[in-house]
């Protein structure tokens, strides 16, 4: 691809939330950009390591409410990669899970841009805050992560295969699919499987509940959990527990 200019876009993973997750290669990133294109999800805090005369453009999208589009969103991004040299491009989590971080590199790189990707500690990790590990040995030895909302509304086909499996599910954007994804476990007699809802993953406002996978939507409503959350299905929800009264036993032994 030939290059028109020397400008770069950089395509930053904010991380979940808490500011002091951001990486070092991020936060170095921002403290030299010109222009901040930045998500609903990332923490505001962030724009204060970027210079007083950067640009500060919001292309948030809140869920199923108001959003600037991807149209608007690639036109902005081809608007300042032709005028300015370090364009930021500031998503939550990392930009390339879920985030649509590739689909504007390949906008960029059709304008013969350099692209540069920072990747960002994603909000699934911050389940460990909530003692619950992703992966274990003897318990799960794999992760499957998901969307709970395709293109089309439709919840992802894969998490019938994923329900089948001994590995940890991740989903995303599926608060609006709760009993779907229920009724998913229930049809392989999963329905007991453990089940956590983590919002607002590492931050002060942080909600987290667990429950079986039977009761995701009923426990949702009892605890007025919303957007923006994170679905973990798995043994691992449980493991912090089953290890202590496991120790405990072995104590009284």
């Amino acid at each position: 691809m030939k290059v028109i200019n020397e400008n770069t876009l950089y395509i930053v993973g904010a991380g979940p939330g808490n500011p002091e997750l951001l990486t070092i290669k991020a936060y170095k990133t921002i403290e030299k950009a010109q222009v901040i294109l930045y998500d609903n999800l990332v923490n505001k805090e962030l724009l204060d390591i970027a210079p007083e005369s950067c640009i500060k453009y919001y292309v948030g999208k809140h869920p199923y409410g108001d959003y600037v589009s991807q149209d608007n969103i690639n036109d902005l991004i081809a608007f300042y990669c032709e005028r300015y040299e370090r364009v930021v491009r500031l998503k939550g989590g990392d930009p390339y899970l879920f985030g649509r971080g590739f689909e504007e590199w390949a906008v960029a790189k059709r304008l013969g841009v350099q692209v540069e990707y920072i990747p960002g500690i994603s909000s699934m990790q911050g389940a460990g805050w909530n003692n619950i590990p992703l992966t274990h040995r003897n318990v799960a030895e794999g992760v499957w992560i998901l969307t709970g909302m395709k293109k089309d509304g439709s919840l992802s086909s894969d998490l019938a295969l994923a329900a089948q499996s001994s590995a940890t599910v991740v989903i995303y954007m599926g608060m609006r699919k709760l009993a779907e994804i229920a009724r998913n476990y229930v049809m392989y007699g999963k329905g007991d499987l453990p089940a956590a809802i983590i919002q607002h993953a590492t931050l002060p406002q942080q909600k987290s509940v667990v429950c079986q996978v039977q009761d995701l939507l009923k426990t949702s409503e009892q605890h007025g959990l919303g957007h923006p959350a994170i679905i973990v299905i798995g043994e691992v929800v449980n493991l912090q527990y089953a290890l202590t009264l496991a120790a405990m036993k072995q104590d009284v032994v």
